[in-house]
């Protein structure tokens, strides 16, 4: 996996545990809408400059593993933080909690991916654009 991202896998996770304090401070409401909005797009700028720096070979598919990484950590973050997010008021239906857990586990999944996706694009171009940013060729420092 190192190979093909261009990051070691710890490194993958580490930048996909950056998001979770934007879970745990919305699920618990913590924080007011400027902290939140800096505790979502901080770590997706530090994903970026990060792929950007080590100059990966493809900054898509390094920041999509991430997305991913994220989703699976949102999905359980969520999952722990159920009762309290809800604060005894878990909406049920005929269905139960399952499905609704299940529903929400998925969502985070494909949350995570998309914006490791959407953010693995603009890295892409901006690879291709800004010379400095480019993937180094085999033989090149790092």
């Amino acid at each position: 996996m190192s190979r093909r991202t261009g990051l070691p896998v710890p490194w993958l996770w580490a930048l996909a545990l950056l998001g979770v304090p934007r879970v745990v401070a919305h699920d618990l409401r913590l924080v007011g809408p400027v902290v939140n909005a800096v505790l979502v797009f901080a770590p997706i700028a530090v994903w970026l400059a990060v792929v950007l720096w080590r100059r990966v070979p493809n900054p898509f598919l390094a920041l999509l593993v991430v997305g991913a990484c994220h989703g699976v950590l949102l999905a359980v973050t969520h999952q722990l933080l159920w009762a309290q997010a809800f604060a005894g008021t878990a909406p049920d239906f005929a269905g139960g909690q399952v499905v609704l857990r299940i529903s929400a586990a998925l969502s985070s999944l494909v949350t995570g991916t998309a914006v490791g996706a959407v953010t693995g694009a603009v890295g892409w171009v901006l690879a291709r654009l800004v010379p400095a940013f480019r993937p180094r060729r085999r033989g090149e420092e790092s």
